[in-house]
């Protein structure tokens, strides 16, 4: 499917109202513990309230005051070539999140998309996309509980 197709099929409302969901029935089924981790659209996640934490991996469509609105502990994983949230805007995001707990890494030779459009073959692209999985994993335990 080309990229502007599945703009339009999945969009970023559409996937905040059904998190939304989510997570009401998971608190309605005595859940109390509940992460979230966006890829690429990882807006749905910072406006996700009432997560114990939250990881982005490559965000787009993320702004500073984004951040700033974040009530939960946060990680961002940035990859270094990234024309949607470049390393000085993450640096940005970095600044905010060191007034309270947060986390960011800038993963460096990958692009957007680096966790879950990896290429199998190419060896430090699978490193990083398994470090950075890692790193959200370790996050998740930390915060999760």
């Amino acid at each position: 499917m080309c990229l502007f197709a599945s703009l339009l099929l999945h969009k970023q409302d559409k996937g905040f109202e059904d998190a939304k969901a989510v997570i009401e029935s998971l608190k309605n089924k005595g859940v109390s513990a509940i992460g979230a981790a966006g890829f690429c659209w990882a807006k749905v996640v910072v406006e996700l309230a009432h997560i114990n934490a939250g990881v982005l991996l490559h965000p787009s469509f993320v702004t500073v005051d984004d951040i700033k609105e974040v009530k939960a502990p946060l990680a961002v994983l940035g990859a270094e070539f990234d024309h949607l949230s470049p390393p000085a805007l993450v640096k940005q995001f970095e600044e905010i999140l060191a007034q309270f707990d947060g986390f960011v890494k800038i993963f460096p030779g990958v692009a957007h998309g680096w966790t879950v459009r990896y290429k199998a073959e190419d060896e430090a692209e699978v490193k990083a996309a398994e470090e950075a999985h890692n790193d959200a994993l370790e996050w998740f335990a930390k915060h999760v509980k």
